[in-house]
């Protein structure tokens, strides 16, 4: 479960991603990008805060799939991957990184994808109540056959983090696929794979 603050980030979200977004190779370039929905994941240990947020032109045509994680410091060897840091009115400075570039976003990712899983349950505590959010985007893990995987245990694992959205892009039989939908779309966010023959 994803717990939810009533915070203010400063720089917000929006302001991260306008700075460093158009920097990188695999963005959209030269047309205005608008956030329209995210899925949180569950980080195991509790530490690491685990967003995707999807961003589409104005046509709708194109979406760009942008995985961030959240910290409360920095993450070593991982400068070139900082997306920024921000204040959080509740949790302090946080460290915002690429998610495709963070261990944690690439493995939870794979394992909920693996599992058959959906994405984190997203809530709020209000007056000591549990709020449940409906996500924008709902992600579900499509599983994989018994013992096709073991993730941790085997280096022959191939597992890619899409940036931008499609149709439901081609992928192996007994792939794990987390998928994305959303009102008027889906698309895969990301493929596990065995690397070596099946």
């Amino acid at each position: 479960m994803a717990l939810l603050h009533e915070a203010t980030l400063t720089p917000t979200k929006k302001e991260l991603l306008e700075e460093w977004l158009p920097h990188q190779p695999w963005s959209i370039k030269g047309v205005e990008l608008t956030a329209f929905g995210s899925y949180r994941l569950d980080d195991p240990d509790g530490e690491v805060g685990l967003e995707g947020i999807l961003l589409r032109t104005a046509d709708g045509a194109r979406v760009l799939h942008v995985p961030l994680t959240y910290r409360g410091a920095p993450l070593a060897g991982a400068d070139d991957h900082l997306v920024g840091t921000t204040e959080h009115s509740v949790l302090g400075t946080r460290w915002v990184y690429d998610g495709a570039a963070d261990p944690v976003f690439v493995n939870v990712l794979a394992a909920t994808a693996v599992a058959g899983k959906p994405g984190a349950e997203e809530y709020f505590e209000i007056d000591g109540e549990k709020v449940v959010r409906e996500p924008r985007v709902r992600v579900q893990g499509s599983g994989a056959p018994a013992g096709a995987y073991q993730l941790g245990k085997q280096t022959n694992v191939d597992i890619s983090i899409v940036r931008e959205l499609g149709p439901m892009r081609d992928h192996q039989s007994g792939d794990a696929i987390l998928t994305a939908t959303w009102d008027g779309g889906s698309g895969i966010l990301g493929v596990v794979r065995l690397a070596g023959p099946r």
